[in-house]
C-alpha cells in the first residue's frame, strides 16, 4: 500500500488545505525517525545506539528475569 495515497486532507470552508489525517502506522514510523534523528544529535548517544545495534552477545529474557529476581 502506498502511504501517501492514504493521506486525507482537511480543507476549510474556502477549500484551503488546513490539515492532514495520517494513518497511524505511518505516524509511528515518522515519530520513530524523528526520535532517532534527535538522539543522533548527541555524539555520545549516537555511539551508544550504534554499539547496541551491532551487539551480537546478549542475555535471554528468561536469564534477565532470573538475574533481576522477577
Amino acid at each position: 500500500m502506498n502511504d501517501v495515497a492514504t493521506l486525507q486532507y482537511v480543507h476549510d470552508a474556502d477549500g484551503k488545505p488546513v490539515g492532514v489525517i495520517v494513518p497511524i502506522d505511518l505516524w509511528h514510523q515518522i515519530e520513530a525517525e524523528r526520535e532517532t534523528a534527535y538522539l543522533f544529535q548527541s555524539e555520545a548517544m549516537k555511539a551508544r545506539l550504534l554499539a547496541a545495534k551491532n551487539r551480537t552477545e546478549g542475555m535471554s529474557l528468561e536469564a534477565a528475569r532470573a538475574k533481576l529476581g522477577i
